[in-house]
């Protein structure tokens, strides 16, 4: 039987740089975890230093509101794991960023073991219930209903998955009773918190058809017959009542009755009926597999595979390799034209060809491959073209999917004291999910992110509707490796179709204009959705965007300034840095912090 070195040797293909002075680095193609050994680590970083001892990692959590960051490093203190962790990050952001993730949602989850090196992706992404229907996101004529009427519908709701996908990664890297993974979040939902401005915003309605959902406005009413407001204390007895029976009957309390009986009551109610049954929680079962990796600046860059569009994450840098944009920096306009032009080229394929692999052939081999990738960088040019469509990879052809979407997600990351590290991106997809609650929780719309068209012109969409099938996601959450396979950063970022964008401007600002991560993650976002250009247009240098329209590009404001990126950044004399994105509520706070 072939070792796991010799099966690694066989599974990649080598990517050949275009400039000689950087270090070879490997594609590696999707993979069965247990089907592998456990890789060697490396022992020194980039300069002969040796790398830091577990007792020297400075434990600690990056989240988007401080109560989440608390919880987390409550169960740091009591010895607990980062996957011990991250079940009490996630039940925290479900009671107080409820409009962005919750346990009635999905994720994926990177794990690292720091004592092997050993990385492992769970997908906690819901699937479609076993009555779903090519066409349900059709009306009466077969045109596609619209954005807004589908995702407050009953059939836009998914089996959900975090909590099952948070149940196998603490099972198999947690040291603490799952029980005993709730107190602090199960506390705030029954004696109260303080109303965070952001959820505040949100409950009180706007643009999202959600805040108009009974369920919504029952849920975010005080005694006062008003909406609640920010700084009021605020209580989800209900939300505290499931937590306690999740605790004590494990991550598949939602997947059984009575919860899941509940679930399918309230999604099989108009409008738009939902056909969710039992034998669709029965049946769910998280995935866990290998990541997949590929190479920008002399580091191995580590996501999801799909239905987790990581795949486009890792094309886009490699497309970047075939710039100079290492050579230059964020206050020249050519820089951020070479990174809008590589944007455009990841969306068009990724669109196209990313859906779940287990329903139709995804080219991940191919979306990748050196010689396709040098292909479609020729297209990037000295300003900005037309609006490219996708390439043909070797591997199958599907027809195009040009939907952008916009979705309530969250990301965190934390660091336990041996090292481990869990970067996790998670979701109800739309504000508040479908704006329909069940035991104080949102049940999620991620089933919208299907395509709502089957097929084009006679030809199936590889993200199209089946019973049981995932639906291609933007969750890509990231881990960092230097030449000598040293962990040097895990990140990631909410934002809908635009986090390829954040994470993408993010690595490049850390990895190929050296910035600190919080400086990488404050710079300006920059999102191409379709023909435009959007973003965070005043925070550009007025010469930027005077040099960006000389070439082509009006950066646009209103879209793709909802980031949320948070991560942490390992140094090889042992110091752990993180940061928070100050457009959310976010904190990095460490476990020495919490006892100083």
């Amino acid at each position: 039987m072939p070792s796991c070195k010799d099966s690694a040797r066989q599974a990649h293909l080598t990517v050949h740089r275009i400039r000689p002075r950087r270090v070879l680095m490997s594609i590696f193609l999707l993979g069965i975890l247990t089907a592998c050994a456990t890789p060697e680590p490396a022992s020194v970083d980039g300069s002969g230093a040796p790398r830091p001892s577990a007792g020297e990692v400075t434990a600690g959590v990056a989240a988007a509101h401080p109560l989440a960051v608390e919880a987390g490093l409550d169960v740091l203190a009591r010895g607990g794991t980062a996957a011990d962790a991250a079940v009490a990050v996630q039940a925290m952001l479900g009671l107080v960023e409820p409009q962005s993730s919750g346990i009635g949602g999905g994720a994926f989850l990177l794990h690292y073991a720091a004592d092997s090196g050993e990385i492992t992706a769970f997908s906690g992404r819901e699937t479609a219930p076993a009555g779903a229907e090519p066409d349900m996101f059709l009306d009466a004529e077969g045109e596609p209903l619209s954005w807004f009427e589908a995702i407050v519908g009953g059939r836009a709701v998914g089996v959900t998955g975090v909590m099952p996908m948070l149940g196998a990664a603490q099972q198999r890297f947690g040291a603490l009773p799952w029980s005993a993974l709730f107190d602090a979040s199960i506390g705030a939902a029954e004696d109260g918190f303080e109303v965070p401005q952001r959820l505040a915003r949100f409950a009180a309605g706007g643009r999202w058809p959600q805040a108009e959902v009974p369920d919504v406005i029952e849920l975010f009413t005080n005694a006062e017959g008003e909406t609640i407001s920010a700084g009021e204390i605020w209580r989800n007895p209900a939300y505290g009542q499931t937590l306690r029976r999740m605790a004590e009957r494990g991550p598949r309390t939602l997947l059984e009755p009575p919860i899941s009986t509940r679930i399918i009551e309230r999604a099989s109610q108009p409008p738009l009926p939902g056909t969710l049954v039992q034998a669709d929680f029965d049946a769910y079962a998280p995935v866990m597999s290998e990541a997949i990796c590929g190479g920008f600046l002399d580091h191995r860059v580590c996501v999801p595979p799909p239905p987790s569009s990581g795949v486009a994450l890792l094309q886009m840098l490699a497309l970047l390799e075939h710039t100079d944009i290492d050579q230059r920096g964020p206050d020249d306009p050519v820089a951020w034209l070479q990174f809008a032009e590589a944007s455009r080229l990841m969306y068009a394929d990724r669109n196209q060809y990313v859906a779940d692999p287990a329903f139709v052939d995804v080219p991940v081999a191919g979306l990748l491959d050196p010689a396709y990738v040098a292909e479609r960088a020729e297209l990037i040019g000295d300003r900005a073209g037309s609006l490219p469509e996708a390439g043909s990879p070797p591997g199958l052809a599907w027809a195009p999917d040009d939907r952008f979407r916009h979705t309530g997600t969250s990301h965190f990351v934390v660091v336990d004291a041996a090292g481990n590290v869990v970067t996790m991106t998670t979701s109800v997809e739309s504000i508040f999910g479908t704006g329909r609650t069940v035991g104080g929780f949102f049940l999620n719309n991620q089933l919208t992110d299907f395509s709502f068209v089957p097929e084009v012109d006679g030809v199936p969409v590889a993200n199209a509707v089946e019973p049981g099938k995932r639906p291609r996601s933007s969750m890509s959450p990231v881990l960092v490796f230097d030449v000598d396979d040293r962990l040097v950063a895990a990140l990631g970022s909410p934002g809908g179709s635009a986090i390829l964008a954040y994470n993408a401007k993010t690595i490049v600002g850390l990895l190929a204009w050296e910035l600190s991560l919080q400086d990488a993650i404050d710079l300006p976002n920059l999102v191409t959705l379709g023909e435009n250009f959007f973003g965070e247009a005043s925070k550009f240098p007025e010469d930027v965007r005077t040099g960006l329209v000389e070439l082509g590009i009006d950066v646009q404001p209103g879209r793709g300034e909802e980031s949320g990126l948070h991560g942490v950044v390992f140094h090889a004399d042992g110091r752990v840095e993180g940061a928070a994105d100050p457009r959310r509520e976010g904190i990095w706070r460490t476990l020495v912090d919490q006892e100083g």
